[in-house]
Order: structure tokens, then C-alpha cells, then sequence
């Protein structure tokens, strides 16, 4: 509440006597609690002060407890009682007390707090999501149908889709760098080499993604050259970072894709990821209580990720049963439990990266989820947990 908030009664929940200060006048017997009762000042909150409640320090508490009972929880606020007001003393932060002469004869009633407020602050509150849950549907729905059109029907076309969805991450991430750090990550050698991971990673296997990857390093060290060296180790070290963070790990999914039933694998690694993530939302959300990092993602819970580990849990058996080629239920048990731990430390590495900013979201690009980077932060650490597991269980394919 604000410096400028209506003050409330100055006798509600306090005990004893007020202070008798100097130079303020009290009126004696029943007049003073009516005055006091129907006083109602705009009061500024003053720090606590500390000490009892007879002293000085005691009425300045009594004074911030008063401000804080302020403003619409009283309706019939007694008129007239305002500094400047013709016939009462001008006295900033404190009402004269009344010169009504019955006053001191029939103490005033206090004043009645309106009934509506009782039944406001008694109805439950509803839970919110945070988000707006129509625009981030339709996001997903739409995303969805990109993805399994260009994953079935043109298996080629989803390489395209995931060095867009790299090159996208990539300029969100160093664009925020530099905003909000100074650090000025070359976007350029990061594009160009992230595209030549993904398509390496496709053509050439894992051995074409490292080849690619340092590559890539060496040209984001020769790209900064070309500017002063001032802070020069602290942009390449940024540039390096966003190298492995977004195209190197994304490349896991170009893996995937290469086996022989690379959609299904595919498949499996977004529904897993999806479930993991929904889960924890929908549980976290009617039953979180205990905050699982509050430091790091004060909205996650303990009860999120129980919600997130069965989500999965149960989706990677059935996937693991009916998708994957040799694929064993029991696999999929395990593959679920991964995902759900890689995912989590996933979304909160990212979390950790724009608490460091002092942002929200790395970006605005999709309505109801933020970037493009907001969506990728479970993904990109779960690529390489479902592709070594698959290996182990099915083979490489």
C-alpha cells in the first residue's frame, strides 16, 4: 500500500492507553476512544521503530498498524476529519481531537466495516496459471502441426525445422547478452556453425557434430578479432557457452532423426518431454506447496516434479511399447525417469541464466510462452539423455 492510504481507526487491535506526547492534546473518559475511534487520517507507513507500545517507538507502531487497516476496507469514513478541513486544527499526519460538545457525554460507535469486504476476504481465492493458457494452446497446437507434418511427411524438411528453431535461440540468447550484460557473443560464426552441426550431426553422425563444433569455436575466437581486445576472453567464453548450449545439444535430435525409425524416436523424445513438462505444471499447480528451488524457479514444487516423473514415467512405457522397434515397457519406465530429471534441471539452468539477466523470458516471439529459448530450455538437455538411452536399449538404429 502506498504513502497515500486512507488510515484506519488508530484503536484497532492495540491494547492500552495511547501515548500522552507533548504537545498533543487528549481528551479525557469516553470522549477520547470516540474520537480516537472515529478518526480517519491519510497516514504515511513510518519504519518500525521497535520498542513497547506506551513509548514513542509504541506509537509509531500503532500508527503503521493503523495505515495498514487503511483504505476501502471502511466505507463510512466519518467526513470532515481532514487536514485543512475549515474549523479543525491543520495538523500534517494526525486529526485534532473532536470539539463536538456531546461528545463527551455519548462515545461515538466506531466505524462499521462493510459487510461485502467480510465475504471478499473470506471466498477462496482462485488459483492462477501465470499465462495466458488460450494463446499458449494455440502456440503448441500450431508448433505441433509444423513438427509432425515436416517429421512424417518430409523427413528431411525437419532438419530445416530444427536449424530455424537454433538459429532463432541463438540470436534471443545473445541478444540478451548484450542487453542486459554487455556481452557481445558473435552471432554470426554461432549461426552459421550451428546450422553446420545440425546438418553434420544428420549426414555424418556424431563424429560430423564435433567436427562441427570445433569448428565452430575457432571461428567465434577468429570472428572477435576483429574488434578491440577489451573483454575480449568474456565474449568468446559467452560465445562458446551459446555454441554448446543451443546448436551442439539440439544436434542430438538430428541423431535421432538419422536412425531408421528416426520419427518415432523423434516422436518419442517430444511427447516425453511435452508430458514431463505437463505434468509438472498441472500437479504443481493444484497441489504444489513445498518449493522445490525457490531461489532459482520460485513457481516450481516438489509436488510438480512427483507430477512430472509419473507423467513421464507412464507415457515412456507406452511409448517404448508401441513406437519404438524392440522397445520393452520396462525401458520406457526408465527413459520416463530420465527425462523427467533432465528436463527439470533443464528448465531451471535456463531459469538460473535469466535470473542472472533480470529477465522473464529470453524473448516474445511466441505468444503465451515467452522465445523461442523458453521452449527449447527442457528440450535441449533431454536430446542427449533419449538419444544414449535408445542406443543402449534398441541400438542405434
Amino acid at each position: 500500500m502506498n504513502d497515500a492510504s486512507w488510515g484506519a481507526p488508530q484503536r484497532v487491535g492495540f491494547g492500552g492507553p495511547p501515548d500522552q506526547g507533548p504537545g498533543r492534546a487528549v481528551p479525557a473518559g469516553p470522549a477520547r476512544g470516540a474520537d480516537e475511534a472515529a478518526q480517519t487520517r491519510p497516514m504515511p507507513i513510518v519504519p518500525d521503530a521497535g520498542g513497547d507500545q506506551d513509548g514513542p517507538a509504541g506509537r509509531d507502531d500503532r500508527e503503521q498498524g493503523a495505515a495498514r487497516l487503511s483504505g476501502p476496507l471502511f466505507r463510512d469514513e466519518p467526513q470532515g476529519r481532514r487536514s485543512g478541513t475549515p474549523g479543525r486544527p491543520d495538523v500534517p499526519g494526525r486529526a485534532a481531537p473532536s470539539q463536538h460538545p456531546a461528545s463527551s457525554q455519548h462515545p461515538a460507535s466506531p466505524p462499521q466495516r462493510d459487510p461485502s469486504h467480510r465475504k471478499r476476504s473470506d471466498a477462496p481465492r482462485k488459483k492462477r496459471a501465470g499465462r495466458d493458457l488460450r494463446a499458449a494452446i494455440g502456440v503448441g497446437v500450431g508448433l505441433g502441426v509444423v513438427i509432425i507434418a515436416s517429421l512424417f511427411f518430409v523427413k528431411d524438411l525437419f532438419v530445416g525445422v530444427i536449424a530455424a528453431a537454433v538459429v532463432v535461440g541463438l540470436w534471443e540468447l545473445t541478444s540478451r547478452l548484450n542487453e542486459q550484460k554487455g556481452i557481445r557473443a558473435p552471432l554470426v560464426p554461432l549461426a552459421a556453425g550451428g546450422v553446420a552441426m545440425i546438418v553434420a550431426g544428420y549426414v555424418r553422425g556424431a563424429e560430423g557434430a564435433w567436427v562441427a563444433m570445433a569448428l565452430t569455436a575457432l571461428a567465434v575466437l577468429a570472428w572477435r578479432m576483429a574488434e578491440p581486445p577489451q573483454d575480449y576472453l568474456r565474449d568468446v567464453t559467452a560465445g562458446l557457452f551459446a555454441a554448446f548450449y543451443v546448436p551442439f545439444l539440439a544436434t542430438f535430435v538430428a541423431l535421432l532423426l538419422a536412425a531408421d525409425d528416426g520419427p518415432w524416436r523423434v516422436l518419442t523424445f517430444l511427447v516425453l518431454t511435452v508430458v514431463s513438462d505437463t505434468g509438472a505444471y498441472a500437479v504443481g499447480w493444484r497441489l504444489g506447496k513445498h518449493k522445490l528451488a525457490p531461489r532459482i524457479s520460485p513457481g516450481k514444487t516438489r509436488e510438480g516434479l512427483v507430477g512430472a516423473v509419473a507423467f513421464a514415467m507412464a507415457a515412456g512405457a507406452l511409448c517404448m511399447q508401441f513406437l519404438i522397434d524392440g522397445g520393452s515397457w520396462w525401458q520406457g519406465l526408465l527413459l520416463g525417469l530420465a527425462v523427467a530429471a533432465s528436463a527439470t534441471l533443464g528448465d531451471l539452468g535456463e531459469s538460473m541464466i535469466k535470473r542472472d539477466l533480470g529477465i522473464k523470458d529470453m524473448g516474445t516471439l511466441l505468444p503465451g510462452h515467452g522465445g523461442i529459448m523458453d521452449r527449447l530450455d527442457s528440450l535441449l538437455p533431454t536430446a542427449p539423455v533419449v538419444w544414449l538411452l535408445l542406443v543402449v536399449f534398441v541400438g542405434a538404429g
